[in-house]
C-alpha cells in the first residue's frame, strides 16, 4: 500500500499550484462542456483512448466486465451538470451540494452510489504575518462513486486532480479495483496536503511565539496577528476535523463499490488524519497560551508603567506642597526673611525627593 502511495505522491509533486497545465489540456479538447477538465474510460485499469461523451463513455464502460468512467469537472453550474446528472442517475439532493459547494466532510449514500465530500487545503505563502494575511485556503472536492463510474467535481483554484490521475494510470493494478481505488487515492491526496499545510503552520506558530518573547513588554507581537493566526488555523480545523466521522465509516463499513483491500488502505488515510487533526489541536492550544502570555505581558508593562508615574508623582508631590505653601499671602512667613531661608526650602526639597527616590529605586519602583 505505501508503494502505491509513493508513486501518487510523487506524480504529486510534479505539479506545482493548480495543476493547469495537464487540466488545462484537457479541458482545451473536452467535447462536454467548459467545466468538464477530463472524461476517460477504464478498462481492468488501462486507460482506453479516444475522446467520449459522457454518453458514449457510459456505454463503453457498461459494456466492458471491470470498466468505468471517470469524468472531472471544475466549478460547473447547474445547466452544466444537469446532464450528467440525469445521464448517471445522481440524487438531486448531492447536485445540489456538488454545484453549490461550502458543504461540511461527510460521506452519503444513495442506493448503489455513494457522495463524499473531501475539504481541499492550501497554505498561503505570505512574507511576513499580519493582522489580515491569509494563512490557509480552503476549496472543495466532491466525488460520485458507483458501479461502473466516478464523478469529481472541484471547488477553489487548488487542489488539482490531473497529476492523481496519471499516478493512478501508471499503476494499473490499483486502478483496476475499480471506483473505490479513485476515491481512496483523492482521501489520501486531500490528507497528505493537510500535513504539508500543518508543517507550514507551524512556522507561523514559532515565528508568533518567538515575537512574543523576544520582548519582555509584549511589544514584539501584535495580539491582532496571533488572532487572525488563530483564526486561520480555526479554518484549517474545520476543514480536516469533520472528515475523521466519513473515513472512519469508509474504513469500517462495508459499502456499495468499497472494495474490500481498498477498505483496509482507508485506514491508513484515517491515522494520518488522526494524526494531523492532534497537531493542529495542539498548535491551537499553544496560540491560545501565546496570546494570554501576551496580554500578561502587556498588563504587566502598564503596571510597571502605573508604578513609575506613581512614584514620580509622589516626588513631585514634595516640592509642590512646599511651594504650595510659601506661596501663601501671609504676613508672617517662617524664615521669611531669614538671608538662609531660600536655599534652606531649597535643600529640603532635594534632599526629601531624593530620599524618596531612592525608596523607590530600592522597592523596584523605579
Amino acid at each position: 500500500m505505501r508503494g502505491i502511495g509513493g508513486v501518487l505522491r510523487r506524480a504529486r509533486r510534479g505539479a506545482v499550484g493548480d495543476g493547469a497545465k495537464v487540466d488545462l489540456s484537457h479541458r482545451a479538447r473536452a467535447p462536454l462542456g467548459s467545466a468538464v477538465v477530463n472524461c476517460a474510460v477504464y478498462r481492468d485499469g488501462v486507460r482506453r483512448a479516444g475522446r467520449f461523451s459522457a454518453r458514449e463513455a457510459i456505454a463503453r464502460a457498461r459494456g466492458w466486465r471491470g470498466g468505468f468512467v471517470w469524468i472531472g469537472l471544475h466549478e460547473p453550474s447547474e445547466a452544466e451538470f444537469a446532464e450528467i446528472a440525469d445521464l448517471f442517475g445522481l440524487h438531486p439532493l448531492a447536485v445540489e451540494d456538488a454545484v453549490h459547494a461550502h458543504q461540511r466532510p461527510k460521506i452519503e449514500r444513495y442506493d448503489d452510489m455513494l457522495f463524499a465530500v473531501l475539504k481541499t487545503v492550501r497554505y498561503v505563502e505570505h512574507a511576513e504575518l499580519t493582522d489580515s494575511s491569509e494563512v490557509v485556503e480552503t476549496g472543495e472536492i466532491m466525488v460520485f462513486t458507483g458501479p461502473d463510474f466516478v464523478i469529481t467535481v472541484r471547488h477553489g483554484g487548488h487542489g488539482s486532480l490531473g497529476p492523481l490521475r496519471e499516478g493512478l494510470e501508471a499503476t494499473p493494478e490499483q486502478l483496476a479495483k475499480g471506483p473505490s481505488a479513485v476515491l481512496h487515492a483523492i482521501a489520501d491526496q486531500v490528507v497528505d496536503h493537510y500535513l504539508d499545510v500543518v508543517a507550514a503552520v507551524r512556522d507561523d506558530v514559532d515565528e508568533i511565539e518567538s515575537a512574543v518573547f523576544s520582548d519582555s513588554r509584549g511589544r514584539g507581537a501584535n495580539p491582532g496577528q496571533i488572532y487572525q493566526l488563530k483564526r486561520e488555523l480555526l479554518e484549517l480545523r474545520r476543514a480536516v476535523a469533520p472528515l475523521d466521522g466519513p473515513l472512519r465509516t469508509l474504513a469500517e463499513k462495508e459499502l456499495p463499490t468499497v472494495d474490500a483491500e481498498i477498505r483496509r488502505y482507508f485506514r491508513d488515510v484515517a491515522d494520518h488524519l488522526s494524526r494531523v487533526t492532534e497537531q493542529v489541536n495542539s498548535y491551537d492550544m499553544l496560540i491560545d497560551s501565546i496570546l494570554q502570555a501576551n496580554l500578561a505581558q502587556v498588563t504587566v508593562a502598564q503596571n510597571e508603567d502605573m508604578r513609575k508615574i506613581t512614584a514620580w508623582a509622589a516626588i513631585l508631590a514634595v516640592p509642590t506642597m512646599v511651594c504650595g505653601v510659601y506661596g501663601m499671602n501671609f504676613d508672617h512667613m517662617p524664615e521669611l526673611h531669614w538671608r538662609f531661608g531660600y536655599p534652606l526650602v531649597i535643600g529640603v526639597i532635594l534632599v526629601a525627593c531624593y530620599a524618596i527616590h531612592r525608596g523607590f529605586r530600592r522597592n523596584g519602583w523605579l
